[in-house]
């Protein structure tokens, strides 16, 4: 199995979005969840509104059932929409959030670079926003 074939096959079981789609999903109650790396949102901006979760800590964030949750991580039924760069990475973060019971995460064809392209909002700040991060338990 090379990684374009898992690629290939995880994307077959998402309803992936274009940009646009993406944007009203979000305004209809989609929780739109961005994982690129700090420094690639202090190089091109950030989604305004979105949930900043580096990709590292994705599944321990979104998991409703987890002791490292974020607050809207409230259950299973939560459409989360992930976006990263390109549309790649995402595609994989997505599948694991479904292996999670999270049947409604998906992602964003092209990812953040199409969103930009479709003309979507981007801010830029003096400093990206900061990743979320749950409190920590003890565990």
């Amino acid at each position: 199995m090379s990684v374009d074939r898992l690629l290939a096959e995880v994307r077959t079981r998402l309803v992936r979005l274009k940009p646009l789609e993406a944007a009203e999903a979000v305004r209809e109650g989609a929780r739109l969840v961005d994982t690129r790396p700090e420094y690639q949102r202090r190089a091109d901006g950030d989604i305004p509104g979105a949930i900043v979760v580096e990709r590292n800590h994705l599944e321990w964030r979104l998991d409703p059932h987890g002791g490292f949750r974020i607050p809207e991580a409230t259950d299973h039924h939560v459409r989360w929409i992930v976006i990263c760069d390109e549309g790649y990475s995402s595609s994989l973060a997505a599948a694991s959030l479904r292996a999670l019971g999270l049947a409604n995460a998906t992602d964003v064809i092209g990812g953040f670079q199409e969103w930009r392209a479709a003309g979507l909002p981007v801010s830029r700040g003096t400093a990206p926003v900061r990743p979320r991060l749950a409190p920590y338990d003890g565990r």
